[in-house]
């Protein structure tokens, strides 16, 4: 029985190790074919290249610019809207609803969690944006001082606005998911102190499950947003296109994001504008890898923290 435990315990320390070694593998043949793809069209400063809708010849950094910042200026408007929800939502079905009440609520929250990206495209496309038009312009009109909502107001809500908010509910499942199962870990030890010395559900909440699922959050809401990020489908089909700066997400054909300029342009992209569009990728890669790499950061530095010490 030692023998065997000995030739189990190699076999298992083998095989982790291999499943280690292969997705380091992985990622860097990702990166090494993102940078040998896309070097024609960053080495070579006279490239020029087109964006959807427009006729104008721009440089890797013109054409690129405008992309990151829709994207992040997308996926930081979802994770305003979701993160706050999912937290609300998993703190409900974990520590307030019912016990039959949880249960349900927690297999619609899986169920929304695999629900194709196209559905949720067509959902928003049809159904979603004729509906939010008339809110958006009535923030218009009252608060169409503030930058962010000045007119005029597009008629079809292909906005950025849109595209956010149909991310948020995208992403919301994941991170309430995540979180729930992060704070129905919380030690039973912490919550029965805390009833002991007479706090409140709330205060529980606060002093003993919040503290102990800090880490927990901020990795579900790195998992949000990293399909925040690198979400295609849905924002294609909710999103006018444009190529700009512009902090004002209620008007069409101001803003892109990465994705969706890849899945439009790449189908009929020969040549350097298939490099440049390989390019805007590699930006995309190095933004997902710095956020993760900014969590990773965030967590270890809330690693001293144990609920179980």
């Amino acid at each position: 029985m030692k023998n065997t435990g000995k030739v189990g315990n190699k076999i298992f320390r083998s095989g982790s190790t291999a499943a280690a070694v292969t997705i380091l593998v992985t990622l860097a043949a990702v990166a090494a074919f993102l940078i040998i793809q896309a070097w024609p069209a960053i080495s070579d400063p006279s490239v020029r290249v087109r964006t959807v809708g427009s006729s104008d010849q721009l440089n890797i950094w013109q054409f690129t610019a405008p992309q990151i910042f829709g994207t992040v200026l997308a996926a930081f408007l979802a994770m305003l809207l979701a993160v706050p929800l999912s937290i609300g939502i998993a703190l409900f079905i974990s520590h307030y609803a019912p016990k039959r009440l949880s249960q349900g609520l927690g297999y619609l929250v899986d169920l929304l969690a695999a629900i194709p990206s196209v559905v949720y495209g067509l959902w928003g496309a049809m159904w979603l944006i004729p509906k939010l038009v008339p809110l958006y312009e009535w923030i218009s009109k009252y608060f169409g001082w503030i930058p962010l909502f000045s007119p005029p107001v597009s008629s079809t809500g292909r906005v950025i606005a849109s595209a956010s908010l149909i991310l948020s509910v995208m992403i919301l499942p994941i991170i309430t998911a995540v979180a729930r199962e992060v704070f129905l870990q919380t030690p039973k030890a912490h919550e029965e102190a805390a009833l002991a010395l007479g706090a409140t559900r709330w205060e529980v909440v606060k002093m003993a499950v919040l503290p102990f699922g800090r880490s927990g959050i901020i990795s579900a809401s790195m998992l949000g947003l990293g399909r925040a990020l690198g979400e295609t489908m849905a924002v294609v089909m909710v999103l006018s296109v444009g190529s700009s700066f512009s902090f004002n997400i209620l008007q069409a054909g101001k803003h892109s994001t990465i994705a969706a300029n890849i899945a439009l342009q790449f189908p009929e992209s020969t040549g350097v504008d298939t490099s440049a569009l390989i390019a805007t990728g590699l930006a995309l890669f190095a933004i997902t890898m710095i956020v993760n790499m900014i969590a990773r950061w965030i967590i270890s530095r809330r690693a001293e923290f144990s609920g179980a010490n």
